[in-house]
């Protein structure tokens, strides 16, 4: 899992580093949600607003504390709208800021991996049959990847 997102996260960063500024809230990426179409700077938002929460579900797990998967006030069932409330919730943010936050974030899951071993990460069920390792790919590597695809097709058709 690390050696995914030190493989993905470095080629997505330098995709996004090549989108101008004046182009970062251009609507031309497929959304997360059937049938939208976001910015740029709302595909960094969903990765920030995932990456965030997996570590905010680690950090409660640890503190022994309660964990509402996948947020608070959202069920599985409702990824689009919590989707819609992370690219709320940096909606104002500018784009080098968000592209900053994200480098701190992965390095944030980076150093959670790192501090597991293998057993914490694979071998014990973390939330309901899913291991922490599970989890921690599922909402990052996994949508860094289909994120950078939509990057990818968005600098061919905008920039």
């Amino acid at each position: 899992m690390l050696s995914a997102i030190d493989t993905i996260f470095p080629k997505l960063l330098t995709d996004y580093r090549s989108i101008a500024v004046s182009k970062s809230r251009v609507l031309g990426v497929q959304g997360n949600v059937k049938g939208t179409v976001v910015s740029p700077c709302d595909t960094l938002a969903y990765l920030l607003g995932w990456g965030k929460l997996v570590l905010k579900w680690h950090y409660l797990k640890q503190q022994t504390q309660p964990v509402d998967f996948p947020e608070r006030g959202f069920k599985w069932n409702q990824l689009g709208l919590l989707a819609e409330h992370f690219h709320q919730t940096y909606a104002d943010w500018q784009y080098e800021d968000l592209l900053a936050e994200l480098e701190m974030c992965v390095a944030d899951i980076r150093v959670l991996i790192l501090n597991s071993n293998n057993h914490e990460l694979y071998e014990v069920p973390w939330y309901e049959k899913w291991t922490l390792g599970r989890m921690i790919q599922l909402n990052t590597a996994s949508p860094m990847m289909s994120t950078r695809t939509k990057i990818r097709r968005f600098k061919r058709l905008y920039c």
